[in-house]
């Protein structure tokens, strides 16, 4: 399958990234608008594993040039973001609130500011307001995945590759218990900010690209493509 831009992806992304933003701002009719964050989660394991599976069909991925393409994607703006974080925080927090903000620094670049947050900063509680890098939450469970996910990849495609996507299946379902199971013991907290109860929706992503990879989701039908992008809209 060859890998281009897909215009379409761009305009999920804006549809994803509206009701974070409004419910960030407090729109009442937004209450739930963080769901579109799990829109992000799947939209990039799709991209990545696009993009992994591509070069590992073509004999060129290496763990090196993957990481370093993630670097370059994403340092510079979280540098961007954590100095410019840092000058307000100096402006306008007080001494107590600066160390807690340097520590989630710290956290957000070694890539475990979900868990920092989970403890420190419940996402529905009004503390977050003090927190300018809890968004990172998001990126730290992405990263997590991609130390893992594009070892299992080459594992799997040079050793057991017809048992690639029942392995996927089998994680994803894995995870959505997992997620399910802490909804019901954690009342919501650890079950938000947890890479595990976010590996299904990552792997729902990787299952989407694996399959048309495959060929499994080959439609020439302009109008059932249009009907399920409406029934994806709802």
């Amino acid at each position: 399958m060859k890998i281009y831009y897909r215009k379409e992806i761009d305009g999920l992304r804006a549809l994803a990234v509206i009701p974070v933003v409004f419910y960030h701002a407090g729109f009442e009719i937004f209450s739930g608008g963080f769901i579109g964050v799990d829109v992000f989660f799947v939209i990039s394991g799709y991209l990545i594993t696009n993009i992994i599976f591509d070069e590992l069909i073509k004999k060129r991925f290496t763990l090196k040039n993957f990481y370093e393409r993630r670097a370059r994607r994403i340092l510079p703006a979280l540098f961007t973001v954590i100095i410019f974080s840092s000058i307000l925080a100096f402006l306008i927090m007080t001494k107590s609130e600066i160390n807690s903000y340097f520590r989630s620094i710290i956290a957000t670049l070694f890539f475990f500011s979900n868990f920092h947050f989970w403890k420190n900063a419940p996402y529905f509680n009004s503390e977050v307001d003090l927190q300018p890098l809890i968004h990172t939450w998001s990126l730290s469970i992405e990263e997590q995945f991609y130390i893992v996910f594009p070892l299992f990849l080459i594992i799997s495609f040079k050793f057991f590759k017809r048992l690639l996507l029942p392995l996927i299946l089998i994680f994803l379902s894995v995870s959505l218990f997992f997620c399910i199971l802490l909804s019901f013991k954690t009342g919501g907290n650890l079950n938000f900010y947890f890479t595990l109860s976010r590996g299904w929706e990552l792997l729902t992503g990787a299952l989407i690209s694996i399959l048309s990879f495959k060929g499994y989701l080959k439609n020439s039908n302009k109008i059932s493509s249009e009907l399920f992008s409406i029934l994806g809209l709802f």
